[in-house]
């Protein structure tokens, strides 16, 4: 592997000026966030309160078949209720009697409020506290806004922790003791098999009872309180952190665990959390990093010294453009991202290579004119500028595919990097 450029306090791009754009953006709406977070709250549901677009984004962004028995629906606002004809509050009650009749499997419902100017007038906040009343302690109600005017699609994820986090610990599992808060709570939904690799490194490593938000079910939640230390482990997470704060834990500061310098720098921050040497770290981490080290070298040939724009999309781009720099020496053209969290993203805007050209929030058409100026090898970007942008001879990868796929961890680091050697491949052959 190629050797990690030490830091040095003047290096990075911790102080560097960012390009702060204010236009027209290009983005996927919050409600996005339920396709991944009804896999992972296993015994959750999510009504989204909205429109038949609504509906029809996320049955297609799922990808669920009509047979299928998805946890998330979508109670259309029609004629009727948008005539007035019809009790907004009642007809919502009527569908979640109903959905729970006929789910009795679901624990927590999640009311999830959208764009229309009809949902933004119902107060979905009260109407979660009059259902939870209702159908506690069965069922928890809560609420959150998936509406595709907040910053970015990840966002979603980060109302949804953050409306779970001030009843952490405030209903034990049923029939189960009150438990102690959490010594550690990873924060930020993984896979299920990358919870299960950071949840084996971070107990051999010794790291006391590390928990994960969101769980897998609605009874194993983590408890959290002033005894607890969470770690991000996304960086869209900026309201959920406050709220984590709020109910007294503090935060571990770490960059994010994307590669294999990226995971190990993240381990190391939380074991010395808990007075755990980095030498134990290296020692439980040895063989995971020789096999990850291995794999990349396989990409680096085919990523080294090439040229890679971001536009702004998940949040994610700081860390990814951290870990194709440092860890596959591609160059990067710009770095934008729809929201830039200063403090979360701090050991990231340290690592990444002086002179970097950041740029926060969007402006389309400017980043265009940018990124055709540049002619990057490979472009991320959002699905609507992608097929344009190939049309034009540029290739792009879909930033989209970067949320879906498993990315962090040592095993997973490969499998990043070949998401971008894929579409360079790709071009080669049909220039062949």
């Amino acid at each position: 592997m190629n050797a990690v450029i030490p830091l040095k306090a003047d290096s990075g791009c911790a102080d560097a000026p960012v390009l702060r754009e204010r236009g027209q953006r290009e983005v996927f709406c919050g409600l996005t966030g339920i396709v991944w977070l009804h896999r992972k709250i296993q015994d959750a549901f999510f009504l989204v309160v909205g429109s038949r677009t609504c509906a029809h984004l996320i049955q297609s962004a799922a990808g669920v078949m009509i047979f299928a028995e998805p946890r998330f629906a979508t109670a259309i606002l029609d004629e009727r209720d948008l005539a007035g004809l019809a009790d907004a509050n009642e007809e919502l009650d009527r569908v979640v009697q109903r959905l729970l009749e006929r789910r009795p499997d679901i624990k927590t419902l999640f009311l999830v409020g959208s764009c229309p100017s009809e949902v933004i007038k119902l107060d979905l906040s009260r109407a979660a506290q009059r259902l939870s009343r209702q159908f506690l302690p069965r069922v928890r109600v809560l609420n959150y806004s998936g509406s595709g005017i907040e910053t970015t699609f990840t966002q979603g994820e980060d109302a949804c922790l953050a409306s779970l986090v001030p009843v952490l610990g405030t209903t034990p599992p049923e029939g189960g003791p009150e438990r102690a808060a959490s010594s550690l709570v990873v924060v930020g939904t993984l896979p299920d098999v990358v919870e299960d690799q950071l949840a084996g490194l971070l107990s051999r490593i010794g790291v006391p009872a590390a928990a994960f938000l969101p769980a897998r079910h609605s009874g194993r939640m983590p408890v959290v309180g002033p005894g607890t230390r969470y770690l991000l482990a996304q960086p869209f997470l900026g309201d959920t952190a406050r709220a984590m704060e709020e109910r007294g834990a503090q935060r571990i500061a770490a960059p994010f665990p994307i590669g294999v310098e990226g995971t190990t720098a993240w381990l190391e921050a939380a074991a010395a959390a808990f007075g755990i040497s980095a030498d134990k770290v290296a020692e439980v981490t040895a063989s995971a990093r020789a096999r990850a080290e291995v794999a990349l070298a396989r990409h680096r040939q085919a990523l080294q010294g090439r040229s890679i724009f971001f536009f702004p999309d998940s949040q994610l781009e700081l860390p990814i453009a951290r870990f194709l720099s440092r860890e596959l020496g591609m160059r990067l053209t710009e770095v934008g991202t729809p929201y830039l969290h200063r403090e979360h993203l701090a050991q990231e805007l340290a690592w990444l290579p002086a002179g970097t050209r950041l740029s926060e929030g969007q402006d389309v058409e400017r980043q265009l004119d940018r990124c055709r100026a540049a002619r990057p090898d490979i472009t991320v970007c959002g699905l609507g500028l992608a097929n344009p942008l190939e049309a034009e001879g540029l290739t792009t990868k879909w930033a989209i595919e970067l949320v879906f796929s498993p990315i962090h961890g040592y095993e997973q680091a490969a499998d990043l990097a070949e998401l971008f050697a894929r579409p360079l491949h790709r071009r080669e052959l049909l220039a062949a």
